[in-house]
């Protein structure tokens, strides 16, 4: 279950390809791309930058995917996080879940992504035209997290 931060782009076609390389068993493949929007809270976003704690970050992300293992049956998942500083239409994150059907890559993908809008150890900084700002978790994060039911989740 590969997990992977870095500053380079990703080429998802390549990515998927790779996951599900010798795998006939898999019957469903689900993906989610998350990009850089160009407006956010009401300004105009030109550039955003996510940092991160090398190690630690990780960690916490091959955490999740374990934990998403160990919830449904999947047989593999992916997650590259971009970090460093992205423009609009960029792309930030990967999450790709191979199972034999649908229902449990989909939820394992929506389980992942809940936990990386709020507990995965990144910090987003937007520009706007009002300046420089540090980006919250949204409460509509804390509660899509909290639906999983995870130890220290928003309730």
């Amino acid at each position: 279950m590969p997990v992977r931060v870095q500053t380079e782009d990703f080429d998802v076609s390549q990515e998927v390809a790779a996951l599900r390389a010798n795998s006939p068993q898999v019957g469903a493949v689900v993906t989610f791309i998350g990009t850089v929007r160009d407006m956010n809270d009401g300004s105009n976003v030109a550039e955003m930058e996510l940092e991160h704690y090398p190690g630690m970050t990780e960690k916490a992300l091959q955490n999740i995917v374990e934990q998403a293992k160990a919830r449904w049956p999947i047989f593999d998942a992916l997650v590259i996080h971009r970090i460093g500083p992205l423009l609009p239409l960029e792309q930030i994150v990967l999450v790709a879940v191979t199972s034999a059907h649908r229902g449990e890559a989909f939820s394992a993908c929506e389980f992942i992504i809940d936990y990386l809008k709020t507990d995965a150890p990144f910090w987003k900084k937007e520009q706007t035209p009002q300046g420089a700002r540090w980006v919250d978790a949204r409460t509509t994060d804390d509660t899509a997290l909290a639906k999983w039911k995870l130890p220290g989740a928003a309730k």
